[in-house]
């Protein structure tokens, strides 16, 4: 299958693919020039088509779990056991969704391609919208589990063609193609 080098090397286009396709499926879409959309979109498509394909293999299973006990403030519950302060576990049932082989192998073909997310919790401030750089305030979006539960009940319906590219003119320095590419 022949594909475009975009004047990088190997490595530096599969990282560059990856970090858009990354970024289209989080956001919904991305502006970039018209060879790296088309490009992108042959990755997004297969994506969302797998995650539509697998999206009800699984089966849901009830497990013991220990978790921490917590009181009024949400702070851990500490008892002193033989000189040390440990925490208190109460064991609580947890149904969770344990994914069949097929799925399985989906779920990890697509962390193949798509890198980790944390996204930065903003607030706002006398009209100023604030972005925290601390590390509690960022969280890790599990992309896969998006992909499964968000994307692809959306696209069920639908055979293929899940993203659109739109051209918006020539790009003010070098002349290319500008273009948005979006989940349709």
């Amino acid at each position: 299958m022949a594909y475009r080098k975009l004047g990088r090397t190997s490595d530096q286009r599969k990282a560059l693919l990856r970090t858009q396709v990354t970024q289209l499926l989080y956001h919904g879409k991305i502006v970039t020039t018209e060879a790296r959309a088309k490009e992108v979109r042959k990755f997004a498509e297969k994506l969302i088509a797998m995650a539509v394909r697998e999206k009800d293999n699984y089966e849901e299973v009830v497990v013991k779990a220990k978790v921490p006990r917590k009181d009024a403030d949400g702070k851990r519950v500490k008892e002193v056991v033989d000189g040390k302060r440990k925490t208190v576990y109460d064991e609580v049932d947890k149904t969770i969704k344990k994914d069949l082989p097929s799925r399985l192998h989906a779920r990890r073909q697509m962390l193949k391609v798509l890198y980790p997310v944390t996204s930065s919790e903003t607030k706002r401030q006398d009209e100023k919208i604030v972005t925290s750089n601390k590390k509690k305030d960022k969280k890790k979006i599990d992309m896969v589990a998006k992909m499964f539960d968000e994307v692809a009940p959306k696209y069920v319906s639908r055979n293929g063609g899940y993203t659109r590219i739109v051209k918006l003119g020539q790009r003010r320095g070098d002349g290319a193609m500008q273009v948005i590419i979006e989940l349709v």
